[in-house]
This record gives structure tokens, C-alpha cells and sequence, in this order.
């Protein structure tokens, strides 16, 4: 079932870690691309210096400050970041969905990535973007409407979280990495960064979690 409005209305950083374990999918004409959300960051319109909402509105990040449910889609370093708009409309709040697991797709995903190795095409932000061909083309989009994107709940996992929610300080920016809002599935193998920051081995999936949890 498609995550509805009210779903991305609460709190930032309630909404961050509701996330995970969602399931993020794109349609193309010939098949579905899709993921379970593992790796999370808040961005929060006060007091966040991180954050692209911290100065005001420019016409880069004008669609920050748009409905809850809407996709914020910036690019860095010819790779594109993927937010999803969270809170009161012309707040500026939003969370970055830095990884997912891959459930579809894996063929096309290699594809649009360049890339063979399975637990390397989602596990960070540009690269999860490449693999679900998401550009500035899709900013702006309603995820509570849009026909060809959108995060959902998956059944098979909606009977409570058989996984642990670690926290660390942000990664990949400079500004603000000492707020602990980056949330990510202990242990799971798809998550970005350091080794270091689980408390478990890394080399779990989410699949593995449901199974034996």
C-alpha cells in the first residue's frame, strides 16, 4: 500500500526512522525497479546548518519547502540525492534516503550502474539514484500520486520491525555531522559507510532479518 500523505506530515526525525524497511518503487513501461528503504538522514528546517533549507528559498531548493510527500531531487558531483519532503508545507524539511536493499529490477539496475557486484548498486545516495533512474526530471513529484514512483508498505513486513535501528552522526558532508539523524538498519550489508558505525557484523540482509529474527 502506497504511504499515504498523513504518513510523511509528523516529525522529521519520527518520519526518518518510519521509513525504513519501506519499499521504494519505480515503474518503467517494461518492468519494476523497487528496494527496501535501509539507510536514512534528517534534514531539519531549524537549526540545521546541513541543510539546504537553513538559508531560505533559492529556485534550487524551492521544492523543499513544498507538501509532505514530495520529492525533493538535487544533484552533487554529476550524481543525483533523492529527499522526501517531510513536515508542514514552506517548512524545508526533508530525509535523504541514502540506500536500499534491491528486490527488483537487478538487471536493469546493472544496467544504469556499471556495476555487477549485488551489494553495490544501492548502498549510497547517487548510487541508488542511478539504479532507480532518478534525475531532476522527477523533482518535484507527488510520491502519494505520482504512477511511476512511489514508497509503499510491504506486506511482508508490516507485522513490527525484526531488525534493529542504529543512529550515527551524518556522513558525506561537512557541515553538521555531529547530529546524530542518520538512521540505518544494524548490520544490513546494503547500508552505506563505515563498518565501524554497526554494532553487528555487516553482512545481513533485510530478507535474512525477516527469515530468522
Amino acid at each position: 500500500m502506497r504511504l499515504p500523505k498523513e504518513f510523511y506530515q509528523g516529525p522529521t526525525l519520527a518520519v526518518a526512522k518510519a521509513l525504513l524497511g519501506k519499499r521504494l518503487v519505480r515503474r518503467f513501461p517494461d518492468g519494476i525497479v523497487s528496494g527496501w528503504i535501509v539507510e536514512v538522514e534528517a534534514y531539519l528546517w531549524r537549526g540545521d546548518k546541513a541543510c539546504h533549507a537553513n538559508r531560505g528559498m533559492t529556485k534550487r531548493n524551492e521544492m523543499m519547502f513544498g507538501q509532505p510527500g514530495f520529492l525533493y531531487v538535487y544533484a552533487i558531483h554529476a550524481k543525483h540525492c533523492m529527499n522526501v519532503v517531510t513536515e508542514m508545507e514552506g517548512r524545508g524539511a526533508a530525509v535523504l534516503i541514502r540506500a536500499v536493499e534491491p528486490i527488483e529490477g537487478f538487471e536493469r539496475m546493472r544496467h544504469l550502474r556499471g556495476v555487477d557486484k549485488h551489494d553495490q548498486l544501492t548502498n549510497g545516495p547517487g548510487k541508488l539514484c542511478s539504479a532507480f533512474e532518478i534525475d531532476r526530471r522527477l523533482n518535484g513529484v507527488d510520491l502519494t500520486e505520482h504512477p511511476d514512483l512511489w514508497i509503499e508498505e510491504d506486506p511482508n513486513i508490516l507485522q513490527g520491525h525484526p531488525w534493529k535501528i542504529h543512529r550515527s552522526g551524518r556522513i558525506g558532508i561537512r557541515m553538521a555531522k555531529e547530529k546524530l539523524w542518520r538512521f540505518f538498519i544494524d548490520g544490513n550489508r546494503f547500508v552505506s559507510g563505515r563498518v565501524s558505525d554497526h554494532r553487528i557484523p555487516r553482512q545481513r540482509s533485510l530478507l535474512d532479518a525477516i527469515r530468522l529474527d
